[in-house]
């Protein structure tokens, strides 16, 4: 029904790297940890994108929204977006065969490192509502690209 599986070997941006699948850390954890597969260091001010190598498979109405983890927060660390939104169907999509990829931007004072395998992001996934009278496809697009496909 939903969870996380490595992206395809084609799409894979760290190919020397072991794909570790997003977990929880206790029992009644609602977010699934995310790691770098990478070591990492983010300059105070600095962005970076890291490709996770993992991509996300959901039911329709059911959306994965990724927040950076609590330690991180407290550390000066964010995603450039606050919330990262990953929709069903950019699972599979061509560009990166839904590759989740992690905006990071170091808004503290001292660089933020981080080394292979640790936990950096949480998932969560969440169900959704549509407004009435949305049939779901009031665009009439249809997700035929990967990272940022529809904010051209």
């Amino acid at each position: 029904m939903r969870g996380f599986q490595p992206v395809s070997e084609p799409h894979r941006q760290h190919p020397a790297a072991e794909v570790q699948l997003p977990r929880r850390g206790t029992r009644h954890s609602a977010g699934y940890d995310f790691v770098t597969p990478v070591d990492l260091t983010v300059l105070p001010g600095e962005l970076v994108r890291v490709a996770t190598d993992v991509k996300a498979y959901m039911q329709p109405g059911e959306v994965l929204q990724i927040y950076v983890r609590s330690s991180a927060g407290l550390r000066g660390l964010m995603l450039a977006n606050t919330v990262g939104i990953v929709d069903a169907d950019y699972y599979g999509n061509p560009d990166n065969d839904g590759n989740i990829v992690l905006a990071l931007r170091n808004l503290g004072a001292e660089p933020f490192e981080a080394h292979a395998g640790d936990r950096i992001a949480q998932g969560v996934f969440m169900p959704y509502l549509l407004a009435d009278g949305d049939d779901g496809f009031s665009s009439g697009e249809v997700r035929s690209g990967g990272y940022g496909h529809t904010g051209r």
